[in-house]
């Protein structure tokens, strides 16, 4: 599947300086459209990319173009510039355009880039014979996860604002987030006030010379800082917490479908022996690698054991991000799955139940930070473990788990 086509440029006029930056940077075909044309535009050329001068849009024309975008795979982005008002869940801003257009250059292509992998996901999954998982149809922003970085009085309006759609991850220091950064999977950054000039321009510095955080959405909310970083999808949002986080979330949302494709190329690989929302196994994967261990454990006489991570059943979201913690922290030779009464169990290979609390701990010790929706709802499970005996099944080495956990209740 080809992911080539033209840009389409909607707008009431045309805009040479924007044509020409797209140009200079290799980008072509480039087609001017008016906001009349852009509908057709789009569903006779099967663009690569959309781009539309939000300012100069009548009332309703941008949201139904939108629309029309967002049914379209593999992945088309969208992108309106110089926005005055809150986007689309599909328009991802970019404000100060006149300023350097190179930069929409660079969030294009980061946008580009989410297109192409969205394309080699439908076709890996179309050339495999076995049944894979599909591209989920939920949206990414449910499952993704910010980290908030702030002080002061806007701290507690942003965190209320973001909370109401996503995950937060709170840091009081620009310390805390990059304790974070190195822990989690994050899906962008917001900046909020608190701290200096000086403070601000060495975090987007670093951040910009590490691979691993370049392409991360990186929101300040702070008025004054020049966006001159190797950050393609740095932005600057002004104004009150709620339009901050309306025009962030479309960010965020292109990032966590990123990582979700990511996944799920990874599970495609794995021949379906992954669950690309979690990354870790799928239950019939983990129950056949179980019984497995089992049986290797006790015939070699090394030690095994099983953890379960109970998570508020009230929070759906808590056992999701808490398997996604587990799957990037555990040890390569321990696996896991999640399971339908809203827990993770996790196998720990070659430890007996003293080295499984002090691995257990630090896995909680990265959960606990995560709030879900409410600022007092956080993301530490309750965790029982249990340890193999040499007359254990899967079966009854399960059953025992549960029985601790019955008993930790009580």
């Amino acid at each position: 599947m080809s992911v080539q086509g033209p840009i389409i440029v909607v707008s009431s006029t045309r805009q040479p300086a924007l044509t020409a930056a797209l140009g200079g940077a290799g980008m072509f075909p480039i087609i001017d459209a008016t906001w009349a044309e852009a509908p057709s535009a789009v569903a006779r050329l099967q663009p690569a990319g959309v781009l539309v001068a939000k300012s100069q849009a009548a009332e309703g024309e941008l949201s139904r173009l939108a629309e029309q975008i967002a049914a379209i795979e593999p992945y088309l982005p969208l992108i309106a510039i110089d926005p005055d008002t809150a986007l689309p869940e599909n328009a991802i801003p970019f404000s100060q355009a006149g300023a350097n257009w190179d930069r929409l250059s660079a969030r294009l292509r980061a946008a580009l880039r989410v297109r192409a992998l969205h394309a080699t996901v439908m076709r890996r999954r179309d050339d495999q014979a076995q049944p894979h998982p599909t591209v989920a149809e939920t949206d990414p922003v449910r499952h993704a996860t910010v980290l908030l970085i702030g002080r002061g009085a806007g701290y507690a309006a942003l965190s209320v604002a973001l909370g109401e759609r996503i995950g937060i991850v709170g840091a009081l220091s620009i310390e805390a987030a990059a304790k974070h950064l190195n822990t989690r999977d994050i899906d962008g950054i917001v900046l909020g006030e608190g701290f200096s000039a000086r403070v601000v321009d060495a975090f987007l510095t670093v951040l910009g010379e590490d691979a691993r955080f370049r392409n991360l959405p990186v929101v300040v909310t702070l008025g004054g800082v020049v966006p001159a970083y190797d950050l393609p999808n740095l932005e600057v949002i002004c104004g009150d917490p709620a339009r901050i986080a309306a025009n962030a979330l479309p960010l965020i949302r292109q990032h966590a479908f990123e990582t979700y494709l990511s996944r799920t190329l990874r599970s495609i690989d794995a021949g379906g022996l992954l669950d690309p929302l979690t990354g870790l196994l799928t239950r019939a994967a983990f129950e056949r690698d179980f019984a497995f261990a089992i049986r290797e454990a006790q015939s070699r006489g090394g030690g095994l054991s099983v953890a379960r991570f109970a998570f508020d059943p009230s929070h759906a979201r808590a056992q999701l991000d808490g398997a996604r913690i587990l799957s990037r922290l555990m040890r390569r030779m321990d696996f896991g799955a999640a399971w339908d009464d809203g827990s993770v169990i996790v196998v720990f290979a070659e430890a007996d139940l003293r080295n499984a609390h002090a691995i257990a701990r630090r896995l909680c010790s990265v959960m606990r930070h995560t709030s879900h929706g409410k600022r007092d709802a956080r993301g530490e499970p309750v965790v029982t473990l249990a340890a193999l005996e040499s007359s254990d099944t899967a079966r009854s080495l399960l059953a025992r788990l549960y029985e601790e956990d019955r008993r930790a209740v009580s």
